[in-house]
């Protein structure tokens, strides 16, 4: 019995020692895989991705400690202020302050004002903003280093709010590197150096909020807008990325926001500074046109057999594009075999020529391609006064009121026309309101414009009109024919007509 329970006894422990071998055995090897080189490459990817998420890789004390000594003050004084207050591109009216510094000034004596620069070349060249010197008579200069010196305007360039100006007689200066604003994402980070309210040398940090933002020229428009903090006095400055390039010109604020700022793209800069430096101002190839991408609403609308290009909403009369015979409604597609996809594209390069050059356009006229040659001309300059506001005044005449589209429109007469300054020959309804709400007011159709066309058909009467709009069925999407005489510029707009 003792002999039978002690044969039990090492039967069952040589069972549990070969069960823990095995367990041993097998987290020996679990442990050896475990150290092996597959499970190990998860680590350093999520401390990658940590290190990403809690900040920048780069650190902007030494981006700002190598650019801030080629950041400059200049005070631009002027003898007396202009009597009528202007909107500059700031979006805020000229304001006594925060531009002034010291006691109110009288307004028929010095006016002066101040902004940021930065300086690209060691001879002195320095790059701001226009409306920064604009109309100055005399230019001052602070460095980094405390010296105050004269300056003077090399070239200007309105429509890009960029202007050179230069100190003399100097050498071995701090450069401000240049960089290609072309290579900017969304969501990247950048920082502004300048002099906002009277406070030198303030360095702000964001992001890039937004490419390509058009606020003042709807055609040369191109504005980096950043979240970066930007203040009156900061105008002019750069704003740097991450490597240390200067990849804009601090330009604009809004007025109704924090933390919207622009900054002019610094590409738009280096591409005209030859210009600038020869001749002191810019000259840009120009045909006429007024023109709109082709969007999924107009190909539908219009019935459109390409889906891309830069359709034309307006010609103006005796320009380059009204000679060679483009008209209204023609996609161009391609210009000098150069494919083209948007509007903003065609028009950049075409301001990119110089005046007198020819541009050879394909382009699509009720579904035939065509082939054209237009000689440039230079670009006008652009108008420094907007045009009165024009609101049409009540009248007797017969109106119509539609539930459909959302207007209320009234025949045309003589007085009215002329009241408006419309072109010969103009022929529409006037809209002389817009229902809230309506599919209209959506689209942007304004008070005060004229339609000429729906879908092409001519709207001549309020009759034309009526026969048009109950035509439309829900779901059908129109494309509207109108003459702004705000803008003094026909427009295409496209809307969805509701079920009301």
């Amino acid at each position: 019995m003792f002999r039978r329970f002690t044969l039990v006894t090492v039967a069952l422990t040589a069972l549990v020692a070969f069960l823990v071998g095995a367990i041993f055995a097998g987290g020996v090897a679990r442990s050896s895989i475990e150290a092996g080189p597959q499970p190990k490459a998860p680590a350093p990817r999520l401390v990658s991705r940590t290190s990403a998420v809690l900040g920048p890789s780069v650190n902007f004390a030494d981006v700002v400690e190598r650019i801030n000594p080629a950041v400059v003050n200049i005070d631009a004084t002027t003898r007396g202020r202009e009597s009528r207050r202007r909107r500059d591109r700031t979006g805020i009216p000229d304001p006594p302050e925060p531009f002034e510094f010291g006691p109110r000034q009288d307004r028929d004596g010095p006016h002066r004002g101040a902004g940021s620069g930065f300086i690209i070349d060691v001879d002195g060249s320095i790059l701001t903003n226009n409306h920064v010197i604009d109309r100055a008579e005399r230019i001052t200069v602070k460095l980094s280093d405390g010296r105050t010196m004269r300056a003077r305007v090399v070239g200007s360039d309105p429509d890009t709010d960029i202007a050179l100006i230069k100190v003399d007689g100097q050498t071995g200066l701090p450069v401000a590197p240049l960089g290609d604003s072309a290579s900017l994402r969304m969501g990247e980070w950048v920082c502004a150096i300048g002099n906002p309210l009277g406070y030198e040398h303030t360095v702000t940090v964001g992001v890039v909020s937004f490419l390509g933002r058009k606020l003042f020229d709807m055609s040369l428009d191109n504005y980096i807008q950043t979240d970066a903090a930007i203040n009156f006095g900061n105008s002019g400055g750069p704003l740097i990325n991450a490597r240390g390039e200067v990849i804009g010109i601090n330009a604009a604020i809004s007025s109704r926001a924090s933390s919207i700022g622009f900054a002019v793209p610094i590409n738009g800069a280096t591409a005209i500074l030859p210009q600038l430096r020869a001749r002191g101002r810019v000259t840009r190839g120009y045909m006429g046109v007024a023109l709109r991408d082709v969007d999924p609403d107009l190909e539908r609308s219009l019935k459109l057999t390409v889906n891309h290009g830069a359709l034309v909403q307006d010609v103006t009369s005796g320009s380059p594009a009204d000679r060679a015979g483009l008209r209204p409604y023609d996609i161009v597609t391609s210009l000098d075999d150069h494919t083209i996809v948007t509007d903003d594209q065609l028009i950049r390069e075409v301001s990119a020529r110089a005046p007198g050059s020819a541009a050879h356009l394909r382009f699509v006229r009720d579904g035939r391609e065509q082939g054209i040659t237009v000689k440039l001309a230079e670009r006008p300059a652009r108008e420094s006064g907007d045009k009165a506001e024009q609101t049409p005044l009540p009248s007797e005449r017969r109106t119509d009121s539609d539930g459909t589209l959302g207007l209320v429109v009234r025949d045309l007469d003589r007085q009215t026309a002329d009241r408006l300054e419309l072109p010969k020959a103009t022929k529409g309804v006037l809209i002389t309101r817009v229902e809230p709400m309506s599919s209209s007011f959506d689209g942007g159709i304004e008070r005060g414009t004229v339609l000429l066309e729906i879908n092409r058909q001519p709207i001549e009467s309020v009759a034309d009109y009526r026969r048009a709009a109950r035509a439309a069925h829900a779901g059908d999407i129109l494309t509207l024919y109108i003459y702004s005489p705000d803008l003094e510029q026909r427009q295409l707009k496209t809307i969805r007509v509701e079920d009301r």
